[in-house]
């Protein structure tokens, strides 16, 4: 019976969520969530206490483990933050956007859309980003095609969210791969067999889509000539994405590849944006002092160009190093809650209860993705519910023989995919604020999304490259 006291913690938890973001809405990251954990943790201590499982030394030091094993993350979350403004300040990303959005043909534009969100999202490593700047462009262009929003939404959300997982960049990928202990390209490779196959079938859904759909040929592109006259565009720009693919493919350590590639792009800043580098430090500043202060600013603070237009000036917004200090906030305050969970022995218990669920492989995949999607739910958030998942299921694969990336990939195909899904997750809060869709309209066409789950069962029931560790 005492046992039953440790989901104490855990609803805890789910109700101060659900009031953070019931009263900060899409803020909720800001700091209520953070403090949440914390306040969680308290509650959890307490109930340790009064289950008499309270050892205070072994929960300073559980909680000090945990946050250390974390650092390479954070280290590495700081780093996107500086290609996130290095990037787009440097014409690199808007160069992506200029090209790609030309060939979007009406009866190609829903595929077309797919794969170009997929593109930059790879590349930026950010859904949010990628939905918050070309997505909306896209929006409009499909509203002016005659396309349902639905569709469009969709379309977008399913390219960012593939773009997202593949991605070096992205936090949430980093974030699964550290919290299971798997090297990042590991990770990123392994969920390849996963994540391409239910891309695809998405893709071949909206191809078919889009050339049996009735829609005018018009052009919705309007923007571009004052995307051109903000920034320098040429194809030369795409060198660093392709000299950090090169890295990624020789496999050098993460930290080196996203450190380089915030440098050259720094570089790129510079020496063709010097108009928007001079800007960011100040109107009036030239020579070297500024370039040095613009260029700075572009990698650690939150950027805001004024190039006239509103959804350009959307597009350029970055939050650079500093705008990843909410999520490196809440990991070291969620590693706390695992910390308190873990050492109190509250987690022991509740994977005793989740396990009478769990028996070969497939059940043990299926359990932890809906596992994850019941975070999402509960806790509305999907970095909560990334490292509860992992959390709660690290010692079950562990002790089971299954190697670490079987954990990161599924919590990916679970937790990250279908937050978007959920209207009161704060990814379903921002996606549909930013797209202006509801996520009930959209949610039946993120067919990426809504397949991922089923995909990862899937291939763990086939037993495709399903390897245990070697002694």
């Amino acid at each position: 019976m005492i046992r039953y006291l440790s989901i104490i913690p855990f609803a805890a938890l789910v109700v101060l969520i659900a009031v953070c973001v019931s009263v900060f809405g899409t803020d909720a990251l800001e700091g209520a969530t953070q403090v949440s954990l914390l306040m969680a943790s308290a509650i959890c201590v307490f109930t340790a206490y009064l289950m008499g499982r309270l050892n205070w030394e072994q929960l300073e030091q559980e909680m000090t483990d945990k946050i250390a094993s974390c650092m390479p993350s954070i280290i590495i979350l700081l780093l996107i933050g500086a290609i996130g403004g290095t990037w787009m300040v440097s014409g690199i990303v808007p160069t992506m956007i200029y090209y790609g959005v030309q060939v979007l043909r009406p009866e190609w534009f829903l595929v077309s859309s797919s794969l170009f969100c997929a593109l930059v999202s790879v590349m930026v490593g950010s859904s949010w980003t990628t939905v918050a700047t070309i997505g909306v462009a896209l929006m409009g262009i499909g509203r002016a095609h005659g396309f349902d929003d639905g569709w469009v939404a969709g379309a977008i959300i399913t390219g960012a969210y593939f773009g997202d997982k593949l991605s070096p960049l992205s936090d949430t990928t980093v974030l699964a791969s550290s919290v299971s202990g798997t090297p990042l390209f590991v990770h990123i490779r392994y969920m390849i067999l996963t994540t391409v196959p239910t891309f695809c079938i998405s893709l071949m859904a909206f191809l078919i889509a889009g050339l049996l759909m009735d829609v005018p040929q018009t052009s919705g592109v309007q923007f571009l000539d004052k995307l051109h006259d903000s920034f320098f565009i040429s194809p030369w720009m795409l060198i660093v994405p392709v000299l950090t693919g090169v890295m990624i493919a020789r496999r050098l350590p993460a930290m080196v590849v996203l450190f380089m590639a915030a440098l050259m792009a720094a570089v790129v800043t510079a020496v063709w944006q010097p108009h928007l580098v001079s800007q960011i430090a100040g109107y009036g500043e030239q020579g070297i002092e500024a370039s040095y202060k613009g260029v700075m600013r572009v990698i650690y603070a939150p950027t805001q160009l004024h190039t006239g237009d509103s959804m350009l000036d959307s597009l350029v917004h970055t939050g650079g190093m500093a705008g990843m200090m909410p999520t490196v906030w809440l990991i070291i305050c969620a590693q706390v809650f695992g910390g308190c969970v873990a050492a109190t022995g509250v987690l022991r218990d509740m994977m005793s209860i989740v396990l009478r669920f769990v028996r070969g492989t497939a059940s043990l995949v299926a359990t932890t993705a809906l596992t994850g999607i019941f975070c999402n739910v509960a806790l509305a958030d999907q970095f909560l519910s990334i490292i509860l998942t992992s959390s709660v299921f690290k010692n079950i694969y562990e002790e089971r023989g299954y190697e670490t990336r079987l954990l990161s990939r599924t919590c990916e195909d679970g937790a990250t995919v279908t937050s978007v899904l959920v209207p009161w997750n704060t990814c379903g809060l921002v996606q549909s604020t930013v797209l202006g869709v509801a996520t009930i309209a959209y949610l039946p066409y993120c067919f990426f999304n809504l397949l991922s789950p089923v995909t990862s069962v899937a291939v763990a029931a086939m037993g495709w490259r399903i390897h245990r560790k070697t002694a």
